[in-house]
């Protein structure tokens, strides 16, 4: 069975690798923006080749968009919830052990004393079995999510990098007096000159 899977794997990683190469008789031209008679070429595959980036190493997307100081932002939202999960995945397998011996009859667990007496309750430690699974499945969830949040920033971050800041392009707050209310008005004010 094991082989069978390997098979698949190898022949998918094939057809993905033949479908990399391009066609020699098709031409690909970038996008030209015209901007104060200067072109620009905007990467259509920039935003994509980010998100893809940061789904293979967490960071990876961040740094392909120049963003230096997310790396750390990106390592930590994904390894500090794993952390998490090895501590209370030890703590679990700790509970239950200690569970194991005292349903069996025992009382040489590491919650009891040395006489047997035991420091957690039978059913205090069947409580805190669930508690620590319930917190290393939280953990999992909440890895899960700031991945997926990683790669969303890696893809829009992509995205914004070639948006066109001008300094045409202005949001000013006003105020401006009102004669028919007598009074002032206030509002925003966005302008583009050409």
């Amino acid at each position: 069975m094991s082989k069978f899977i390997i098979y698949i794997l190898f022949f998918i990683g094939i057809h993905g690798l033949a479908q990399i190469k391009q066609n020699p008789n098709t031409v690909s031209l970038p996008l030209l923006v015209a901007q104060d008679s200067v072109a620009t070429v905007y990467d259509a595959n920039r935003p994509a080749k980010a998100a893809f980036y940061s789904a293979i190493v967490p960071g990876l997307g961040q740094v392909y968009n120049k963003k230096y100081w997310k790396i750390p932002l990106a390592l930590a939202a994904v390894g500090i919830p794993i952390y998490v999960y090895t501590i209370n995945d030890k703590e679990y397998n700790r509970f239950r052990n200690a569970f194991r011996i005292r349903l069996a009859g025992g009382t040489n667990d590491e919650f009891s004393n040395e006489d047997g007496t035991p420091i957690i309750t039978t059913r205090g430690l069947e409580r805190s079995q669930r508690i620590s699974q319930r917190n290393k499945e939280l953990s999992l969830l909440i890895t899960a999510g700031l991945y997926v949040l990683q790669i969303i920033d890696a893809n829009v971050d992509g995205h914004l990098s070639q948006f066109n800041v001008d300094r045409k392009l202005t949001f000013l707050p006003y105020m401006d007096y009102n004669t028919l209310a007598v009074g002032n008005t206030y509002g925003f004010n966005l302008s583009y000159n050409f």
